[in-house]
């Protein structure tokens, strides 16, 4: 592609969301513990926050009326019909608070997907059963305060995960909102306003500078430089004129286009991205999580232990009171009171520690999973650089000149453009303390620079087109530049160049060493043309670039190299890299890009730097390996407990009562919260 310098000031208009623009949303997900759709999500977040709320309110008297607390804590309140205040209180928390693990039991059941919902539901009807038949006078204690504060600690965490899903959802809103409502339809050369679902196929519309192209099409009159950044990665605005093709949403920069509706709604290019994230996103709602299937797997062990239990005491010719305690107490002690704060309290630590350090986690299973990442995939621009254009070179031609003489006079022409290339040129004047000149007889030359007279000379900063146009030859040609070029003219005659390029961040090339030192490829994929990408790619020691990459192909070659067994991470910034975001294992966007890539992402960096990215698999492993300890603090332990729970050292007088296996499945508690702060000591300051 050949990239003039074209001129003018830029009027920047924002655009209303299209608000009849419709998209599906998803499909319910699966969590292993029910299914919402994201339609109703927000009535169901209001609802855990509700019962949450009611329910730790009514757990404090709880706590305060239970025998066993007051008797670790050596208090005592009793009064006549305590324990029946105890009774109705513990009620109205396990039917109000325990709803929905009531109702996701019965929904895991019918669908015969045993799963944390089962467990959850299984543990506080057991308990709340138990304590409701003890507080009637069978013999016993009841678990009350158990099975209060098991809601409360659930409730919460399914609000906070149903929270992070409404926000995974919003992905979609959001690329829906880059399209305009209205476009000027062009009747009998008159411009009318009318909503963008009321254009036909081969309608032509009028864009003006500064707004946004409303559908795909094809440009029929006029010429204009367009930018594209947002949807095809392209760093640089494009030059548009008769015949080239247009993307709605993308943004016109100077000049007027007449447009041709080659395509609407579904059919538009911002519509196949919409369904691109779409099915990534939900390809990988199915993932099931460790807590999932230790809960599935504890579910299994606490209701057959349970049942064999009963059985066996009562074969053996027990009372049913001693062989329902042996059962309640299996019951109780594998009950997910430690395995409800095991993952959850890893995450909530790792999140907020993460937040302190600059990486936000939006997926947590992605981020637990960034240990496995074999393959990472940058994309250039705003990941690896910094997204500016920046001067890398002024080439001089004429020996009577120096550069400082070339930027000052180029600098009087450009300080009165708006153009990203004039911005780069006054920033590197600015920074040499050269003094600008004023700039006679300014004139702008559409599509080609700019021209005037400077100090009584008659200068221009010209694109290559200018040079072609008027049949001039230079000594040192485009093809050996990387990046765009801008030629300078003194008095008609080629003074020098300019080159401009995107810089690259200074933590990138620490971060591609760091990622080869743990032996994880490294990618480059961008929308730039080759040379550029080759550049960017030889200058860091990457393992390889793919360049002049379409959105739907960054989408592909995520898939293609996990076909091939790889675990991949994709960077990005832009709605271009939004659907390979979606499909790769850990999708991670860069925090200076655009809100529709961070919210399909997983993780999302927010001082935009490279290095981070190795923290966050650093602190995935660590945070992995606090997960999994704490799986076995929360289950593992149940390994010694049931059986001593179960009575099998009955006859050596060694027992467990409801009330000590209470005690253990409390220690354990206590023992993930304690070890989920020592993460804290594994993020690097």
């Amino acid at each position: 592609m050949e990239h003039q310098h074209t001129y003018h000031h830029n009027t920047k208009h924002g655009a209303k969301g299209n608000e009849s623009y419709e998209h599906r949303t998803h499909e319910a997900h699966s969590h292993g513990h029910g299914s919402h759709g994201h339609n109703n999500h927000s009535d169901h977040l209001t609802d855990y926050w509700k019962r949450f709320i009611v329910c730790t309110i009514v757990t404090l008297p709880v706590l305060l009326l239970s025998p066993m607390l007051q008797q670790w804590f050596n208090f005592e309140i009793k009064f006549s019909g305590d324990k029946y205040v105890l009774a109705i209180l513990s009620t109205f928390i396990f039917f109000y608070g325990g709803h929905p693990f009531l109702k996701g039991l019965y929904d895991e059941l019918k669908a015969k997907s045993i799963g944390m919902m089962t467990l959850i539901g299984i543990a506080i009807t057991v308990s709340w059963a138990y304590s409701l038949a003890v507080t009637f006078g069978l013999p016993g204690m009841d678990f009350y305060w158990e099975m209060a504060t098991l809601i409360v600690i659930m409730l919460i965490g399914h609000y906070f995960e149903m929270k992070s899903v409404m926000g995974a959802s919003r992905s979609l809103e959001l690329l829906v909102e880059m399209m305009p409502s209205t476009a000027h339809r062009l009747t009998k050369g008159e411009a009318q306003e009318v909503h963008v679902e009321e254009l036909q196929v081969e309608d032509l519309i009028l864009v003006r500078p500064g707004e946004k192209i409303p559908v795909d099409g094809l440009v029929t009159d006029g010429e204009s430089y367009v930018d594209e950044s947002m949807l095809t990665g392209e760093s640089k605005p494009v030059k548009k004129q008769k015949d080239d093709q247009v993307i709605g949403g993308s943004v016109n920069s100077n000049g007027s286009l007449t447009v041709m509706v080659k395509s609407t709604g579904k059919d538009n290019y911002l519509s196949k991205v919409i369904k691109l994230v779409e099915d990534a996103q939900n390809i990988k709602s199915r993932t099931q999580n460790f807590a999932d299937r230790a809960a599935k797997i504890l579910t299994f062990v606490a209701l057959g232990g349970g049942v064999l239990t009963l059985a066996v005491w009562l074969l053996l010719g027990f009372p049913f009171v001693f062989a329902l305690e042996r059962m309640v107490t299996v019951m109780v002690i594998s009950c997910p009171h430690a395995l409800g704060l095991a993952v959850p309290l890893v995450v909530a630590i790792s999140t907020s520690i993460s937040a302190q350090k600059g990486l936000l986690i939006r997926n947590r299973t992605a981020f637990e999973n960034s240990r496995l990442i074999s393959c990472i995939i940058f994309d250039k621009t705003g990941t690896l650089t910094e997204g500016s254009h920046e001067l890398q070179e002024v080439k001089v031609y004429d020996n009577s000149l120096n550069k400082n003489e070339l930027l000052r006079l180029a600098a009087a022409l450009e300080q009165h453009s708006e153009h990203y290339i004039a911005q780069g040129l006054i920033r590197k004047t600015n920074e040499l303390n050269i003094t600008i000149p004023k700039a006679d007889e300014f004139k702008s030359l559409p599509g080609k620079g700019l021209e005037g007279t400077v100090e009584g000379q008659s200068v221009k900063v010209v694109g290559p087109n200018y040079l072609k146009e008027k049949g001039i030859s230079v000594s040192s040609s485009k093809d050996d530049i990387i990046g765009t070029v801008v030629y300078i003219l003194i008095k008609d005659k080629v003074a020098g160049h300019f080159s401009f390029e995107d810089r690259i961040r200074e933590s990138s090339k620490e971060a591609i060493e760091t990622l080869k030192k743990d032996g994880i490829k490294n990618l480059l994929l961008t929308g730039d043309n080759e040379r550029v990408a080759g550049k960017v790619s030889e200058q860091l020691k990457m393992d390889g670039f793919i360049a002049n990459v379409l959105p739907h192909e960054k989408l592909e070659k995520v898939k293609e190299l996990q076909s091939k067994g790889e675990f991949v991470a994709m960077t990005g910034d832009g709605v271009n890299d939004a659907p390979a975001l979606a499909q790769a294992d850990v999708g991670i966007a860069v925090g200076s890009g655009t809100d529709v890539a961070a919210e399909t992402a997983d993780i999302i960096l927010v001082n935009s730097d490279p290095q981070d990215i190795t923290s966050l698999i650093l602190f995935g492993k660590a945070t992995y390996r606090k997960m999994i300890e704490n799986l076995w603090w929360a289950a593992g332990y149940n390994i010694i407990a049931i059986p001593l729970a179960a009575g099998v050292l009955y006859h050596w007088n060694i027992i467990l009562n409801p009330a000590i296996g209470a005690i253990l499945m409390s220690l354990s508690t206590i023992v993930c919260a304690v070890n989920a702060q020592l993460l804290k000591r594994h993020m690097r300051p």
